[in-house]
């Protein structure tokens, strides 16, 4: 387990792969009932190689990523995983309008899967498609984003961080860096797990917070627009990025404003950790991206197989932990294959 500080007030497990599935093979084969599925969950958890022989399934998964978030790559490397042991057809697709993610869901509907993964990204855009889901019978799991609709929405479960913690532990590590003035930078508008980190930097910071909106997919227009907002405000002393690919455009248009406030962001990739490394980001909030999608499609794998829901009503949280430098030597391995 990588030696972060996790964010009061609660604690965050750095499950490695076969330890994520050895907790839910354990919860299969503690109900008594499915036998077969629990088995095969065992198998799969001691490394053997053996997949699961529960008929095939297909689990259906729609994000409201934009072009180009590695966040999302990750969160699908973590899905396939868990597909490939879990004998199940993962199926993938994403939109960051609303209304075309409603679209995908419906798609899949149609397409009669067996599971869904859903964001909820924009709640009430996909409201509707989401209950239709569940009233057709198919299971539903929230991820990432929109966790306290979850359950109004039907889901058996939301797996994610709790955006609002999240957002306060970053703000309280910035009054711990003495910082006075801080730039929150939302990349994509409109997106209420993003406004939910904004409001908690705000409510835990004791110095001011103003929101800058870009357009997260336009990474030369995002730069020019952080940039000028650092050279028209020379109070900033802090920059806070909800997503890993705006913290390296954000180093950029630093550097091009001549500004030395601090960096923080939410999210890993390799390219977060080399900047940890050199110190262009002082630190990083990981929600754990890869546990996202592994866990996503083995509950639904288990719920079929073996009836098994996990939260009691409750978040699975995988998250925040900050991660600063010190982790760079174990991080650096886990994002060069795509787990972290």
């Amino acid at each position: 387990m990588i030696g972060v500080r996790t964010a009061s007030p609660f604690t965050v497990r750095g499950v490695a792969v076969r330890g994520a599935a050895a907790l839910l093979a354990t919860v299969a084969l503690a109900t008594g009932c499915g036998a077969s599925a629990g088995q095969d969950a065992q198998e799969a958890a001691s490394g053997s190689g053996k997949g699961a022989s529960t008929p095939r399934m297909t689990i259906g998964m729609v994000s409201h990523s934009g072009d180009g978030d590695t966040f999302w790559d990750i969160v699908q490397n973590g899905a396939e995983q868990a597909a490939a042991k879990d004998n199940v057809k993962f199926l993938y697709a994403h939109d960051k309008e609303g209304a075309q993610q409603a679209a995908l869901i419906q798609s899949y509907i149609d397409q009669k899967v067996d599971g869904l993964i859903v964001t909820l990204a924009k709640p009430q855009a996909v409201k509707a498609a989401v209950h239709k889901a569940v009233a057709q019978g198919i299971p539903v799991i929230t991820v990432n984003s929109g966790g306290e609709f979850s359950r109004a929405y039907g889901a058996l479960t939301h797996i994610g961080q709790d955006e609002s913690v999240a957002g306060r532990a970053v703000g309280e590590e910035l009054n711990r860096r003495h910082r006075k003035k801080a730039l929150c930078i939302v990349h994509e508008q409109g997106n209420v797990s993003l406004e939910d980190r904004c409001a908690g930097v705000r409510m835990a910071f004791h110095g001011t917070v103003d929101n800058l909106d870009v357009d997260g997919t336009n990474a030369p227009a995002s730069q020019s627009s952080v940039e000028a907002k650092l050279q028209s405000d020379k109070a900033i002393d802090a920059i806070v990025t909800l997503g890993a690919p705006m913290a390296a455009i954000s180093v950029k248009a630093k550097e091009e404003a001549g500004s030395s406030a601090q960096l923080a962001t939410f999210d890993l990739n390799s390219a977060v950790v080399k900047l940890l490394k050199a110190e262009d980001v002082t630190f990083a909030v990981d929600q754990q991206p890869y546990l996202q999608g592994y866990e996503a499609v083995d509950l639904l794998w288990l719920h079929k197989a073996n009836a098994d829901v996990l939260g009691g009503g409750r978040p699975v949280l995988t998250g925040p932990a900050l991660v600063t430098e010190k982790d760079v030597p174990k991080l650096t391995a886990y994002t060069g294959r795509g787990t972290r």
